[in-house]
């Protein structure tokens, strides 16, 4: 009883607002101080298993440019050819899930968990698929770029190739 007594004593009059002004921002003080600390380091697993995605995405970009190029070239009038790829996303797993629907009239509701797998070394998830990086632009050059035909030729084929629409793909001609 004497602590609540002791606390209206504090709060009230004058000195009380200020005592829960000063509070308060001394409250909002140390949210922003807490919000301006960095976040703890990343694990070193974790960056490196980032290092290895994006090392393997390049390695399949220039794969991937390679035999486009290759390809390209064989094109009548096309000549010797170069390709540059934009790549939207890195390599990344997709791991097998399990779930069930639960549907009502007024809501829906999917419940989806991983499935584990393990033995005597420990469980893991299922990995379903390793997915390839996502192709989202490309840029080729080529000595017969110049003509009209030959990049009507080159723009349909790479649109094919790559899955791309044309306004995704620039063609012009070598110097």
């Amino acid at each position: 009883m004497k602590l609540t007594e002791r606390l209206r004593e504090l709060l009230s009059g004058k000195r009380g607002t200020a005592a829960a002004v000063i509070l308060g921002c001394a409250g909002l003080l140390l949210i922003l101080i807490s919000s301006l600390i960095p976040d703890k380091e990343p694990e070193p697993a974790a960056v490196q298993e980032t290092a290895a995605g994006l090392e393997a995405a390049a390695d399949y970009r220039a794969d991937t440019e390679r035999r486009l190029a290759g390809f390209l070239s064989r094109i009548e009038g096309a000549g010797e050819v170069e390709v540059y790829l934009t790549i939207g996303s890195s390599e990344r797993s997709v791991y097998a899930s399990e779930g069930k629907r639960t549907q009502t009239a007024e809501k829906s509701e999917v419940e989806e968990k991983y499935v584990i797998v393990g033995g005597s070394g420990g469980k893991e998830a299922l990995l379903e698929m390793t997915a390839v990086p996502e192709v989202t632009g490309a840029v080729i050059i080529c000595t017969g770029g110049g003509s009209p035909a030959v990049q009507e030729r080159i723009y349909r084929a790479a649109s094919a190739a790559l899955g791309l629409s044309a306004a995704d793909i620039y063609v012009t001609q070598m110097k």
